[in-house]
């Protein structure tokens, strides 16, 4: 049961919590931004918000942690390559207002990703080490 919550923990931040922040002035509806860019800012947010509800259901119908946390690797791994490399593409965590949004003095999506990924590979481990896990059960 713990490892399942700790996976759906990462979903949450990628399918619930980035929409709740970023569908605002800031983001979807930002001015400043192309209409071009807003429009790619919207599909990732129903393309993650969609994968996020495939990952819960992965996790909670079908007891298939390792397919979700793979799920949420790539969708919080790809933020963290956006962050790494954003410097070679002109990208950055700065809001037009000059604010960045920090949790413990990390940029705060910097932290919840990896998070997300760290919770996601703990729980694949601490599955893998459940006695009662079957092989019919990982080949879900």
């Amino acid at each position: 049961m713990i490892a399942k919550l700790m996976v759906t923990v990462g979903i949450v931040f990628y399918a619930v919590v980035v929409p709740i922040l970023e569908i605002n002035d800031t983001h979807v509806f930002n001015q400043a931004w192309e209409p071009h860019a807003r429009l790619h800012e919207t599909w990732q947010l129903f393309t993650n918000t969609a994968i996020g509800a495939y990952s819960v259901w992965l996790v909670w119908g079908r007891d298939n942690l390792r397919l979700a946390s793979l799920l949420t690797l790539f969708v919080t791994g790809g933020f963290l390559m956006a962050y790494w490399l954003r410097d070679g593409y002109g990208g950055s965590m700065v809001l037009t207002d000059g604010s960045e949004k920090m949790i413990l003095g990390v940029n705060l999506g910097l932290f919840a990703y990896t998070l997300a990924i760290l919770l996601a590979g703990l729980a694949v481990a601490l599955e893998r080490r459940r006695p009662d896990r079957s092989l019919e059960a990982d080949q879900r």
